[in-house]
């Protein structure tokens, strides 16, 4: 059982229980010493480990449900009226061939907006086609996309499959605009609407090749496209991000054209989530799942920021791990090891997939805080080594207000806090950010990252020290 805050209920004792493997004093050796026997063969071959798995019971019976990318049946969308309304209502315009609205989707990850976009688009698809109407819907998400050519390709790329076609140009070694044209010329063959969907749009932040960041300049080309004559297809922008204040660092010219309706998506409270997994159950064979499997998992989900994501791979972990130890059923203890399995490296996933404006953000805050004496890193400090960074990359550098902000973003994902000081009139007013995890831990993380990871850690290490010192005279 759980209460309204998602408090998992306290774990039973396990005292009496004898660990997996341990013998009785009781038992006999496994092997005697001197034995002869060759000990070194596998007791079963790969072909007999492959074929017991068609013997055993299987306790998944649909695992397309327990994939939170499936574009599932829009009764099993739990909590999410408004805002399929509003996504409904303002794209169901193109069922009569005129052109939708552009969206701004936005609001933290695993709450539905990805999910509602795909089932809204589909059956404005499925509809479209009894009217005869060409209808496309275009995907790109942009986390892992570095540059706007990248994202122009692989736009053209997706409409190339939408529409069972073709794409004759190659991702590198061709000018952008030459992209642009091979997206506008497979839309205006295949389409008569198009809907470009633009998911974790922050990510897409690029190089400092320009003046304003990517994703503000693919805004403008796709919002713009349709009033020239690039395309003559109807065109609709849905941008979505886990950043409430992106819009903010778009271009004028951006958001002139761009002009989106906001859609709003808070977090999923625990009986919401208790609700989404009890939809999905029928993923499982009948009477294989336990009675407290699915309010234990949507409990641990709703601490972690009510992620809807993170109960259903919580939930198709926990099946998992009860069929490769050949369980009948699935129990409270799978959902735990699944737990533990799952939030294992919760903070080190967050930190790959946030852009990279952000990660030079937190690599430089918390490479000043691995040498201070609390795990701490204060505001001036971190923006010094921030620029330092953006400077030896040659990437778009933020003002000092930005970089606080985007730091202070990172706090939802409970990654840093931070607290308003002051050491005096000589130091004036800073942030101090503290760290949830060990810095040495996260800059070791980031550093996964090619381009991150081509900075020499000396040399960063010497520009803190150097920044530390003067701050501290």
């Amino acid at each position: 059982m759980t209460d309204d805050a998602g408090t998992p209920p306290s774990r039973p004792s396990s005292d009496d229980s004898t660990e997996p493997g341990s013998q009785s004093p009781a038992d006999p050796p496994s092997e005697s010493v001197g034995d002869d026997t060759e000990s070194d063969q596998p007791s079963q071959s790969i072909e007999d480990l492959l074929l017991a798995f068609d013997d055993q019971k299987g306790l998944i019976r649909d695992r397309s449900l327990l994939d939170p990318n499936y574009v599932i049946d829009e009764d099993r969308i739990v909590g999410r009226d408004a805002q399929i309304e509003q996504v409904t209502k303002m794209l169901r315009v193109a069922l009569g061939n005129n052109r939708p609205p552009n969206l701004f989707l936005y609001g933290p990850s695993g709450t539905g907006k990805s999910l509602i976009t795909k089932a809204v688009c589909h059956n404005i698809s499925r509809l479209c086609e009894t009217r005869d109407i060409h209808f496309g819907t275009i995907e790109v998400n942009c986390q892992g996309l570095d540059t706007l050519g990248v994202a122009v390709y692989e736009l053209a790329k997706e409409a190339a499959d939408e529409a069972s076609v073709e794409l004759t140009v190659p991702k590198h070694g061709v000018a952008t605009n030459e992209k642009w044209n091979e997206l506008y010329r497979i839309v205006n063959e295949n389409f008569d609407a198009v809907v470009f969907v633009l998911d974790e749009l922050d990510m897409l932040v690029g190089r400092r090749d320009k003046q304003t960041p990517a994703y503000s300049r693919l805004l403008y080309q796709l919002s713009r496209a349709g009033t020239n004559d690039a395309l003559s297809a109807y065109v609709s922008v849905v941008a979505i991000s886990n950043d409430t204040k992106m819009m903010e660092s778009v271009g004028s010219r951006a958001r002139s054209s761009f002009t989106p309706e906001d859609v709003h998506f808070d977090d999923y409270n625990a009986t919401q989530l208790q609700a989404i997994l009890r939809r999905r159950q029928d993923a499982f064979y009948d009477g294989v799942v336990d009675e407290d499997v699915i309010p234990l998992a949507a409990a641990f989900a709703a601490q972690t920021h009510g992620d809807a994501r993170k109960a259903i791979d919580l939930i198709r972990v926990a099946g998992e791990l009860a069929e490769r130890e050949g369980a009948d059923r699935i129990r409270e203890s799978h959902v735990r090891a699944a737990q533990e399995n799952v939030e294992k490296n919760r903070v080190l996933e967050v930190i790959r997939g946030i852009s990279t404006q952000k990660k030079l953000c937190l690599y430089a805050t918390a490479a000043v805080a691995a040498q201070t004496d609390d795990s701490s890193a204060q505001s001036p400090v971190g923006y010094r080594v921030y620029q330092f960074l953006t400077e030896t990359l040659d990437v778009d550098q933020y003002h000092q207000e930005t970089y606080v902000n985007k730091m202070k973003e990172l706090t939802t994902y409970s990654l840093v806090d931070f607290e308003r000081r002051s050491y005096g009139p000589s130091s004036g007013m800073f942030l101090e950010f503290q760290f949830s995890e060990q810095p040495e831990t996260i800059v070791k993380t980031l550093r996964e990252d090619s381009r991150i990871d081509g900075l020499s850690a000396a040399d960063v290490e010497s520009v803190v020290t150097a920044q530390l010192r003067s701050r501290n005279r």
